[in-house]
């Protein structure tokens, strides 16, 4: 006898219309491919066998006919949308456990969509995927997917999906049926383990290391899914690449296709309910770890140091004057040993009276400065010599060392050890130049403000590879943040893109791109939340810190970008009201509904350029993922100043 799909007749009421539905199990199951439902112990067995943390992978999930259809009916019918944040770029649907509220007439273009959506949603499979990964039971009612699709140069960064009530991630992939996708051609799910850490609060943490384990290409009517286990299911979405030189077409355009969602934990009136579940989950998350509940895990950490006389060490002398004479003499300004000491590093202009108040006016107004050709012809002739023979390379570069968390930031980076004895230019930086007392002394000339303790570190982000996600600045005090940017590669779409150019800003206005051309690499301040806004953020709703049209040129066009499909979750939005509904659920931004696009200040990947910052608390920082398109790493040399000052009584702050 057919046994009916208890609980899977759909009764919607939603824009004046009422449909229903009843599939008897059979039905169902038919939706599928031969062999799915008949083997779920081997699954099963593989599965709990697999690693970097259990998962799945199923081929010929579906019927192979009403897929098609499927991917016929998405292409025909459905809009997507470009969307990009820190973590991702991607274009996307709309949230397609809302089809039942669409108006009939529209319906009758998604009859198999429709089909699949039920299917997947059904009591049989649900009760499959809990057999197979053993994760407890699934909501019916709770419908969450959308398609997402993946061009040249799109891609999704490391995160867990760990996001309200979440319990099991999936991924259908709908690429081209008549061109089988190549693994070279990126876009792959990668799986990342983990090691388990005590911080300092004795408690068991699991970070995940920089590097993945597990690579699952695309292929065509692919599932591939995991149980969403807080601080372990970490995964991205490799980058789809472009065509490189030499590379024939006929790949399809390299269009990678999938309907992503997940499977949540029973709601309120349904079987396998459990109060405060949800909760409970939310404050295991990455997301919480992110914003600053494991910070003691993070490589690198920051080193703070007093700020060193170098003068003479440049030539291998001693130093000429003891370290407390030149502190006595920092209030007084540069001294002759300071000039000469710069002027072997830095374009003598920038040493001038005349340009250093200058400076300090422009900086006083703008709290900004970006400065180009900071370092004179024959210093810089050196170091670009350098970079480009390192740029040639992929292999490491000691000491350089490799950051992490990922969900944070991956990029390779080297401390600074001020005073070391350095041979090489991009040394000399990081080890004599930038932690010296005689930088900081024209560094409080140009900002006008009492600098204190330096931190200072050079920074490599490798193409195809790094980023830094956005995080937010929470100390009560401002600080001077900088960056000296030597990337001697064309193509990063800044004004000083890897050539020597006459003295400016640096900032003009660029060309506008299309889409997939965007190479990022570039570093952008943004405006955080306001405080009153943290208590509407319940459960994650933006999926990163939305990036305005051209950000990498330093334009101020107007972009929204609503909740998305991604997994990535909520971090901070830019100037952005946090929504509270759930975090699945997509919805475009108003036109017209961002007055303000956030952007404070923009850095693109350049040749010989040095930013300056001061910022203060909640102001967001990140940069975006180099695509493996750019001709060559982004190279910086990044650090910050304490500030330091005086109170209303003339007394030292603390």
């Amino acid at each position: 006898m057919k046994r009916k799909a208890d609980t899977d007749a759909i009764s919607e009421e939603s824009n004046g219309y009422s449909r229903k539905k009843v599939a008897t199990e059979d039905e169902i199951q038919s939706h599928f491919g031969p062999n799915v439902f008949g083997s779920a112990d081997k699954y099963a067995a593989d599965y709990a066998a697999s690693t970097p943390y259990k998962h799945a992978v199923v081929h010929n999930l579906i019927s192979d006919p009403l897929l098609r259809s499927v991917r016929s009916e998405i292409v025909e019918n459905i809009h997507f949308t470009p969307k990009e944040t820190d973590i991702y770029k991607i274009h996307q649907s709309g949230d397609l456990a809302n089809l039942d509220g669409l108006h009939p007439d529209a319906l009758k273009k998604l009859p198999s969509l429709l089909q699949l959506r039920d299917a997947l949603y059904s009591p049989p499979f649900r009760r499959w995927i809990q057999k197979v990964s053993g994760a407890g039971p699934l909501s019916g009612g709770k419908t969450d997917m959308a398609v997402n699709v993946y061009v040249p140069g799109c891609h999704l960064l490391c995160h867990d999906d760990v996001i309200g009530s979440r319990r099991v991630s999936y991924i259908l992939y709908l690429t081209d049926p008549e061109k089988a996708w190549r693994a070279e051609w990126g876009g792959a799910l990668r799986l990342y383990p983990t090691d388990q850490v005590e911080g300092e609060d004795g408690k068991k943490y699991k970070l995940p290391r920089a590097e993945w384990e597990k690579v699952i290409p695309p292929a065509w009517n692919q599932l591939s899914f995991f149980a969403v286990q807080p601080g372990e299911s970490f995964h991205d979405v490799e980058e789809v690449y472009h065509r490189g030189v030499g590379d024939v077409e006929g790949d399809g355009g390299r269009v990678r296709m999938a309907i992503s969602g997940w499977f949540h934990i029973p709601q309120e009136g349904e079987e396998g309910f459990e109060a405060g579940l949800e909760e409970k989950l939310a404050g295991m998350s990455s997301l919480q770890q992110l914003q600053g509940k494991a910070e003691g895990f993070d490589e690198p950490r920051t080193e703070w140091f007093e700020p060193e006389s170098m003068s003479g060490q440049a030539n291998g002398e001693e130093a000429a004057e003891e370290d407390d004479e030149e502190e006595e003499e920092e209030d007084e300004g540069l001294s002759e040993a300071d000039l000469e000491f710069l002027l072997r590093f830095l374009t003598p202009n920038y040493l001038t009276p005349d340009t250093v108040e200058e400076l300090n006016e422009l900086f006083t107004d703008e709290s900004t400065l970006q400065l180009t050709n900071i370092l004179n012809k024959k210093f810089s002739s050196a170091l670009r010599e350098e970079l480009e023979s390192l740029d040639a390379t992929t292999l490491d570069l000691p000491p350089m060392r490799t950051s992490r968390p990922p969900h944070k930031h991956r990029y390779q980076y080297a401390l600074a050890q001020p005073g070391q004895d350095s041979l090489s230019p991009r040394e000399q930086l990081l080890n004599l130049l930038l932690p010296s007392l005689s930088f900081r002394k024209w560094m409080s000339c140009i900002t006008g403000l009492e600098l204190k303790r330096c931190s200072v570190l050079a920074r490599r982000f490798r193409r195809g590879l790094d980023y830094q996600l956005a995080q937010g600045y929470e100390a009560e005090e401002a600080q001077v943040e900088f960056t000296l940017c030597g990337t001697p590669s064309k193509g990063w779409g800044g004004g000083n893109d890897g050539d020597e150019v006459e003295e400016g800003d640096g900032d003009g206005k660029a060309d506008d791109v299309e889409e997939e051309d965007g190479v990022g690499g570039y570093e952008l301040y943004m405006a955080g939340d306001d405080a009153d806004d943290d208590d509407d953020d319940e459960d994650g709703s933006d999926d990163g810190v939305a990036i305005p049209a051209n950000a990498a040129h330093g334009s101020s066009a107007k972009a929204g970008a609503g909740a998305s499909h991604t997994g990535a979750g909520s971090r901070r939005s830019a100037k952005q009201k946090k929504d509270t509904s759930d975090p699945a659920v997509y919805k475009a931004a108003a036109e017209g509904e961002a007055e303000d696009d956030g952007i404070l200040f923009s850095n693109p990947a350049s040749w010989n350029t040095l930013s300056i910052v001061l910022r203060d608390r909640g102001t967001l920082r990140f940069v975006k993922f180099v695509s493996r398109k750019a001709r060559g790493d982004r190279w910086d040399w990044s650090g910050g100043f304490e500030v330091g000052g005086e109170d209303e009584d003339g007394e030292d702050d603390v």
